[in-house]
Order: structure tokens, then C-alpha cells, then sequence
């Protein structure tokens, strides 16, 4: 009797292990036991997330003829200059309260309204701050941010300018469409060539000389720009010729011209230097409608 119990033991044990061989091998059904958010202590947090981003100054204009958005790295002074515009225009169309705070992906208008007609005017004094160099950064740019000028940071040291010279309110417009070959450029310095156009490495020419050496304003014009607050150029004149013509003039040692100054040309208005370069040198540059061209293009064959 034990005996056949234990063979019907090892009967039923041999049975069970092919049945569970048999059958088919299914993973566990994972479940989520995460307990359920409570809208006590979550509501605030999934209504931000689910709350859009507020859109910036002039979103609505992305894209458009006219319109320019705002990049990492960016200045007001630097955005008027790729423009072709003046900084202080800038800030009108824009209505712009403070010059100095700029952000990545704000839409600025960079040409006129509709209705306004460009011209090379003056500039009214009642605004006189220069910006500063501030950088476009996100959300917001301020000042002090590393590489730029803090709130009443270093200008260019600007001297009297020459009694020959007109400035303010009493200089007259200059004409807004004046045409190209009209201006007549001549060259800023007599010193050699050092580096040639080649945008976008180098966006004008370099020329050679003695820190002190005279620097010239190559067309008639009127200063809309003079200091040090775009990185890279130094010491900096932006003059403006008409609606189509910008010429520049960087890493300069002392600047003899004001903002807002009308200028004859060869009227010297700067001192050559080496503010933010390698070497003393003047880099100069000409832009139409605000694209640099080579200035070997409008610069006479001869001195």
C-alpha cells in the first residue's frame, strides 16, 4: 500500500510538471501605481505648464518685410548698423522705453512706417544717452552682462570737435536721395592696405599707420554713431551719407566728432589707434542699405 502511494505520488508530480510546461509563458501586466495627482497640491503646477508663453514685443510681425528679430548677441547699435538705420530711429519706431534692454526673439521694426519719410535729419537732444552695449540674451538683456559695458561704463575720449565744424540743429538734412556716385568717397587714411574685403571675415579693409594718425571722413554725413559700445570695432564713428549709405570707422585711438554732427568730406574725426585690435590700424567700412560692400568698389584708384 505505501508503495503504490508513492508511485501515484510520482504519477500526479509528472503530470503537473508537463501541464505547467505546456502552457503558454505571459510577462505580468505592468501597472501604474503611482497614486493620482491631488489637485491640491498639483493644480498650480499643470496650469503654468499648460498656460502658453506670454509672446514678446512685435511677435506678431515675425517674418514680415521691415521686421528684424532679435538674436543672441545682439545690440541695438549693432541691429541699426546691419540695418542701415540709426540706432536712435530704432528706438522710436519701436517705442522702445529703454534702449538698453533688447530680447532674444523680440520683433523690431528696422524701417520706417508707413507714411514717414527717411531722412538724414537731426537727432532731437532731449534723448541724448548712447545705449549700451548691451547684449540681447534670454529672457532679457541687461546691463553688466560679461563682455559689455556696464550702466555709465568707458566711452570713446572725444575732444572738441573743430570750430570749421557744424553740429546740432543748425546742420542741414542731407539730401535722402542722393545718388550713389554722387558721394565721391575718398579714402580715411593714406596708410598701406593691410587686409582686403571678405565678407563675412572681413566686412571693409584695414589700412595701416601710426596711433594718431589722422582719420578722415570719406563723404559728407552726418555722425549717428561715436563710441565704444559695439564689440569688436572699438573705439567706433558710424556716419550716415544718405538713405542708402553707411560708412564706419573702428579701433580708433580719440574721437573728434559727436553724435549727431554734420561732417564735410576729408574732415579729419578721429585719431588712428588700436582699441580692441592687434595693431594700430583703421578699419573701415562701407554698407548700402546696411549690407557690407567692398569699399574698393567706390574708393578712387589713386590717393
Amino acid at each position: 500500500m505505501v508503495r503504490w502511494i508513492g508511485g501515484w505520488a510520482g504519477v500526479c508530480a509528472v503530470l503537473l510538471l508537463v501541464g505547467c510546461a505546456g502552457a503558454p509563458h505571459r510577462p505580468a501586466p505592468v501597472e501604474d501605481r503611482r497614486p493620482a495627482s491631488s489637485p491640491s497640491t498639483n493644480g498650480s503646477r499643470n496650469a503654468a505648464a499648460a498656460a502658453p508663453a506670454a509672446a514678446l514685443p512685435g511677435a506678431e510681425n515675425a517674418g514680415k518685410p521691415g521686421f528684424y528679430t532679435v538674436r543672441s548677441g545682439d545690440t541695438l547699435i549693432k541691429i541699426g548698423l546691419d540695418q542701415g538705420q540709426n540706432w536712435r530711429d530704432l528706438v522710436r519706431w519701436n517705442g522702445l522705453d529703454n534702449p538698453n534692454v533688447i530680447e532674444v526673439g523680440q520683433v523690431l521694426r528696422v524701417a520706417p512706417p508707413a507714411g514717414e519719410a527717411v531722412v538724414v535729419r537731426p537727432v532731437s537732444r532731449a534723448n541724448a544717452n548712447l545705449p549700451a552695449a548691451t547684449t540681447a540674451a534670454t529672457p532679457t538683456a541687461t546691463n553688466g552682462t560679461p563682455g559689455t559695458t556696464p550702466p555709465g561704463g568707458a566711452t570713446a575720449p572725444v575732444t572738441a570737435p573743430p570750430a570749421t565744424a557744424s553740429s546740432g540743429a543748425a546742420a542741414t538734412p542731407l539730401s535722402a536721395d542722393a545718388p550713389e556716385d554722387s558721394l565721391n568717397f575718398l579714402w580715411p587714411a593714406p596708410g598701406p592696405v593691410l587686409a582686403g574685403f571678405d565678407d563675412p571675415k572681413n566686412k571693409g579693409i584695414d589700412l595701416g599707420g601710426k596711433a594718431g594718425d589722422p582719420v578722415l571722413a570719406s563723404a559728407d554725413g552726418r555722425v549717428v554713431y561715436a563710441g565704444s559700445g559695439l564689440r569688436g570695432y572699438g573705439n567706433l564713428i558710424i556716419i550716415k551719407h544718405n538713405n542708402v549709405f553707411l560708412t564706419a570707422y573702428a579701433h580708433n585711438q580719440t574721437l573728434l566728432v559727436k553724435e549727431d554732427q554734420a561732417v564735410k568730406r576729408g574732415q579729419k574725426i578721429a585719431e588712428m589707434g588700436n582699441t580692441d585690435a592687434d595693431q594700430v590700424k583703421l578699419h573701415f567700412e562701407i554698407r548700402r542699405q546696411g549690407k557690407p560692400i567692398d569699399p574698393a568698389r567706390y574708393l578712387p584708384a589713386t590717393r
